[in-house]
């Protein structure tokens, strides 16, 4: 029997759907309604359960009884999740976080509100994960990074050590963060990236196409035993 909170999801989207699937078949809380604004209402049900208008929730949702969770993926640039969040703290809701229980987290990692951490992510000693951030599957935050307030990471992201990823930034599938880099506020990071340096606010960074580099892979890490494959 499930001992945790009645939980109203914010959104009606395909996020909102997954949220409601992993709360309630990972974690205690119970999934009671949902919420959309006015003018993006729909319908009055959803997965079998009350839609109400976010503009009035609190009155078939108490915020007394009941915690939230905010399911908005990147939007704007993560603007609308994060404009909904604060919306959801100024109506006096306790916002939780979903930590699957198919990842791995250090038990001195920092996670604050609405957060949602999916499977086969790896969060490293003392990182710090702010508040209204998404981490979907497969993702490695190295040890003693920072993720900011309202990021988004997609799938297989590698952050490596000592990292910074500021406020409001999007990191896309397989990219990758070297040593005690920061990626700006606001950047968007493409599929694929490799960033081995500080980025500038505001930017997007692009996979370049694959080049060729002029020293062979043998040479640049110093391989002694080359059996004269390279020259």
């Amino acid at each position: 029997m499930k001992t945790g909170s009645k939980l109203v999801i914010i959104g009606d989207g395909e996020f909102a759907r997954i949220a409601h699937e992993y709360f309630t078949h990972d974690s205690l809380h119970t999934v009671v309604g949902f919420a959309v604004e006015r003018d993006f209402l729909k319908s009055s049900e959803y997965l079998g359960l009350p839609v109400v208008p976010f503009e009035e929730v609190e009155a078939s949702f108490d915020p007394e009884q009941h915690k939230a969770f905010v399911a908005v993926t990147y939007t704007q640039l993560n603007r609308v999740r994060a404009r909904l969040y604060r919306q959801v703290k100024l109506k006096g809701y306790e916002v939780v976080s979903y930590v699957s229980s198919r990842a791995f987290v250090w038990h001195n990692v920092v996670i604050g509100e609405n957060v949602f951490i999916f499977e086969n992510n790896v969060i490293q000693h003392f990182a710090e994960i702010g508040n209204n951030v998404i981490l979907w599957s497969g993702n490695h935050v190295g040890h003693r990074s920072v993720i900011e307030d309202d990021c988004y990471l997609t799938s297989h992201v590698v952050v490596s050590g000592f990292c910074r990823i500021q406020q409001y930034s999007f990191v896309g599938v397989n990219a990758t963060i070297a040593d005690r880099v920061t990626i700006a506020r606001d950047c968007f990071i493409g599929a694929g990236c490799v960033i081995a340096k500080d980025t500038e606010p505001g930017k997007i960074y692009q996979a370049a196409p694959p080049q060729v580099a002029k020293v062979g892979s043998l040479r640049f890490m110093k391989v002694k035993d080359r059996n004269d494959s390279e020259v």
